[in-house]
């Protein structure tokens, strides 16, 4: 039996404390959003983040499919005013452990509604959106150095010895067998004195620039709750952006390193092709697939690539460059921000003719489908069903490729990769690491996928290192700045951003 505990409830309280318990637990969205103050200050809390505003809190109660399952069996009202109380309630989760929920409630013309609301549930001991296994750690080190005390999240693309790669689809997973050796990067940094966390999730064989695997759900975006985290090195990403881990170990073929590094207000760098062994490592398209890594602090970034990328002697930046034309190809939010950045960093102004821009973004798309089926056709033909919509029909486009196609792709890609390699020269580009900031969970990708694209798609034509760094729109969203440079000048990168770390972040 529930208890209601404290100063005697107000009028009418109760009735819409109820009111709102039933509408939570039937997934009624209209009630809800009526027992919520339709007010920009107007706060809704829990462990992922911070809702501000009536309308970002209605956007997430659309796109979170429902409240869990629970049962209330204590209120507690505190009496704050005239027309204002506080009200706690303790309750049961249907899946065991209890949580509290704490809510402001003010009455006023349209009767008692919540002004402010904080929730928390159990923490999970696995949340299986973010790891496919995790440990205390998983793996230990097996030497020390630069890197001790560290924890890394590795996709689940790389060999793991002990355990299989899943490649973020269940069917492939058992048929998956169990590695016996490390992929390189792996092993690497094991010797450096970094300990695996886990195996994080990703979008299936990484064919995807969201986050949103159909068989796990999305990785929670703490920086930005309501949105998607970004693919396919996703849960990686949000393993570092909660804390999970210091380093997210994953891999870039069109955007994965960098989208979800911009959507989560993360550093990410997306090495030269070829700079890192892949062995070890599940291929999506090898003309394109890179390692790379993401953390919260430019220093770490740099730390790992001092034991990741090979040495070559130093070159400083001389010159950095910001294109108009790249920056009108992201949402202008977005285009500002990096802008901003580019004008902090004493950028000049180059003017691009990107006439050939869309041809390129095309010849990436034929030739990464064409190498993605040449990769995986041969398990997948019989097997296509096992994917999640999204990924199934890119595949589903990739096999219907003709070898004239294919071929003509490869071309195209050679010819982009010269130009792109020509106009970088030997200066830094600055262009926006993804079009847009993360968008809402429940929304339709499929624009931004082809947006951000046309951005992202530069360095993978190039082969070119990239690093983002974290920035945020006026409306305090994070999004992300690309810093794009000649190959083999990852270092390069890594040092500017680790020497400006602290003005950078302002």
């Amino acid at each position: 039996m529930t208890a209601v505990l404290g100063d005697p409830a107000p009028a009418g309280l109760l009735d819409a404390f109820w009111a709102y318990e039933r509408a939570l637990m039937a997934n009624d969205l209209e009630q809800l959003d009526r027992l919520f103050a339709d007010r920009p200050d107007t706060l809704r809390g829990d462990a992922a983040g911070l809702l501000v505003g009536h309308e970002q809190i209605r956007r997430f109660r659309g796109g979170r499919g429902g409240a869990r399952l629970r049962t209330v069996l204590d209120v507690h009202v505190r009496v704050l005013g005239a027309e204002h109380a506080l009200v706690v309630a303790v309750t049961e989760l249907e899946r065991g452990g209890r949580g509290q929920q704490t809510q402001v409630w003010q009455r006023g013309a349209d009767g008692w509604q919540v002004t402010a609301a904080h929730v928390t549930v159990p923490a999970a001991a696995h949340d299986a959106r973010i790891w496919r296994v995790v440990g205390d750690p998983l793996v230990r080190p097996t030497g020390a150095g630069p890197l001790d005390g560290l924890d890394v999240a590795v996709k689940d693309l790389f060999a793991v010895a002990g355990q299989p790669v899943g490649a973020g689809n269940p069917t492939w997973l058992g048929h998956a067998p169990v590695e016996t050796t490390h992929a390189w990067a792996v092993r690497t940094l094991l010797g450096a004195g970094a300990a695996v966390r886990g195996i994080a999730r990703t979008d299936e064989f990484a064919y995807s620039l969201a986050g949103a695997n159909a068989h796990h759900g999305s990785p929670p975006n703490p920086r930005a709750p309501g949105r998607i985290s970004g693919g396919s090195s996703s849960g990686s990403a949000s393993a570092v952006s909660l804390g999970h881990a210091a380093i997210g170990l994953g891999t870039d073929t069109g955007g994965s390193i960098r989208v979800p590094a911009a959507y989560q207000g993360l550093f990410g760098i997306r090495t030269t092709h070829g700079a890192i062994p892949t062995a070890g490592v599940l291929p999506l398209a090898p003309t394109f697939d890179t390692v790379g890594w993401l953390t919260r602090e430019a220093s770490l970034l740099a730390r790992v690539g001092d034991v990741l990328l090979p040495e070559v002697a130093p070159r400083p930046v001389r010159e950095i460059v910001v294109v108009p034309e790249l920056l009108a190809l992201a949402e202008p939010d977005v285009a500002e921000a990096v802008g901003a950045f580019a004008a902090s960093v004493d950028a000049t102004t180059e003017s691009w003719d990107l006439a050939h821009l869309e041809s390129w973004r095309e010849a990436f798309r034929v030739h990464q489908a064409a190498q993605a089926w040449a990769a995986h056709g041969p398990w997948l033909r019989t097997r296509l069903d096992s994917l999640g919509p999204d990924v199934r029909a890119r595949f589903e486009a990739a096999a219907e490729i003709t070898s004239a196609q294919a071929v003509a792709a490869a071309i195209g890609v050679a010819s982009a990769g010269r130009t792109i390699r020509r106009l970088v020269g030997d200066r830094v580009v600055v262009l926006p690491s993804a079009s847009s900031v993360a968008p809402l969970l429940a929304e339709d990708v499929s624009a931004v996928r082809d947006a951000t694209m046309r951005l992202t798609c530069l360095a993978g034509l190039g082969g070119l290192p990239a690093v983002t760094v974290p920035r945020a729109t006026e409306e305090g969203l994070p999004c992300g700045v690309g810093l794009v440079a000649g190959p083999g000048r990852d270092r390069d990168l890594l040092g500017f951003v680790r020497d400006r770390e602290e003005r950078l972040r302002r």
